[in-house]
Order: structure tokens, then C-alpha cells, then sequence
């Protein structure tokens, strides 16, 4: 397998061709072949080098960026369509082995799998040379796409916040429920239940049912020791 331009993109030679091999072998292609290292396993390690630099490097660059904005940043930079973007900027998809079915139907074309490719490559990078050439690699790939001026939200919105609070701590999102209304038509008060991915639940009420949400998760916050950025 030739993917000298590959490694010319990345700025990184590999010494053990082997990890840049398997970081190319979609598991379609091993299955047809009989067998055979895929790309999984590295794409898992790759995944996890990848959010360590770019937490590390967001640090750095914004020295008065609060918890919440780093997050934002980071779920910005590291989503699915930005990291196809860069696996097709290096023509990535170019060395990518497939089997015949995922071939047939486009694969080489999908963001899913040029994203994991992606990361499978910086799994590789990290066991040829160790984080800090892996490292390179991402903060070179991502230099152009970090924002000049991070802004903060322009009003406190307590949901988003506590949507990134629960994504972090239980990898889901909180349910908002309408329990119920009262009070006269024109001066109607609604109640709203938030329960948590852990099952606690908080209640707000308001004019309006936006505005029931929004204490509910103030209340929410406040529970688990979180302070609004």
C-alpha cells in the first residue's frame, strides 16, 4: 500500500507501516479479505488523542475562556462533518480499503466513515510516535479552523447549559415534560418537570412554557453543583 502523499499531507512519515495500514482497512474490506486488523481499535485510540489535543491546545489559546465555551469549541471542532472536511482536504478518502458492498453503496463518500478514518489515522500516529507527534498532527490539521474571538451566549440560557452538564456527566440529554397549567387564560401559569438521565427531577413554572423550562434547569444546575458560565 503507497500513501506517501497521505503522509506528506499530515506532515508525518510513518516508521511502522503497519499502524498506517490498519488505520486505512475499514472492517468491510478485513471481513472480505478472510480476516485481518481493521481500523476499529484505532479509531477508538485516535478518538480519545483527539479530544486530549484539542482540550489541551484550547487551553492554551483562550486563557479566559470559561468550562462551557472550551466545550462548545471543542463539540464544534471535533464534530462528524468537521473531521470529514479534513479527511477530504488530505484526500484521505483516496487510500481508504473497502469491500465491494461499502464501495457499492458510497462509502467512500460518507461522513461517518471519513471521520473515523480520520481518527484511525491519529490512533496510528499515536502508537508510531507517541502523543506529542500525534499531537502535531491535529494542531497542524486544525489551525486554520479555530475561532478568532470565542463569544459567550448573549442571554443566560440555562437549557443549553445544562444540556452540555449532562452530555458530560451522563453522555445524554435531560426531558422536558408540560405537567400541567393553571390560573385564568389571560394570566395562565405553566408547570414544567426537567428529569435528569439519572432520573432526578426539578420543577419550574412561568408565563409560558419556555420560560418553565428555563427554571426548571436553573434548578437542575443548582442540584448538581454547576455554575452558569
Amino acid at each position: 500500500m503507497k500513501f506517501s502523499d497521505l503522509e506528506e499531507s499530515i506532515h508525518y512519515r510513518f516508521t511502522h507501516v503497519k499502524h498506517a495500514e490498519a488505520a486505512l482497512t475499514h472492517s468491510s474490506y478485513a471481513n472480505e479479505a478472510g480476516g485481518g486488523e481493521d481500523n476499529e481499535r484505532l479509531e477508538y485510540l485516535g478518538d480519545a488523542v483527539l479530544e486530549l489535543s484539542i482540550s489541551e491546545e484550547g487551553f492554551r489559546r483562550y486563557p479566559d475562556a470559561p468550562e462551557g465555551m472550551l466545550t462548545r469549541i471543542r463539540s464544534d471542532l471535533v464534530k462528524e462533518a468537521s473531521l470529514a472536511a479534513i479527511a477530504r482536504r488530505i484526500k484521505l478518502d483516496r487510500h481508504i480499503l473497502l469491500g465491494r458492498g461499502e464501495e457499492g453503496q458510497g462509502g467512500r463518500t460518507r461522513d461517518a466513515l471519513l471521520a473515523d478514518a480520520f481518527e484511525a489515522i491519529l490512533g496510528a500516529v499515536f502508537l508510531d510516535g507517541g502523543y506529542e507527534a500525534a499531537r502535531d498532527v491535529v494542531l497542524r490539521l486544525f489551525d486554520s479552523r479555530w475561532p478568532d474571538k470565542p463569544m459567550l451566549p448573549a442571554r443566560k440560557d440555562y437549557k443549553s447549559r445544562l444540556q452540555e452538564v449532562t452530555q458530560r456527566l451522563f453522555q445524554d440529554r435531560p426531558l422536558y415534560v408540560l405537567t400541567g397549567t393553571h390560573g385564568p387564560e389571560h394570566e395562565k401559569i405553566f408547570e414544567v418537570e426537567a428529569t435528569l438521565p439519572d432520573g432526578r427531577t426539578f420543577q419550574g413554572s412561568g408565563t409560558g412554557v419556555r420560560k418553565a423550562e428555563q427554571l426548571a434547569a436553573r434548578h437542575a444546575l443548582d442540584d448538581l453543583g454547576e455554575s452558569f458560565d
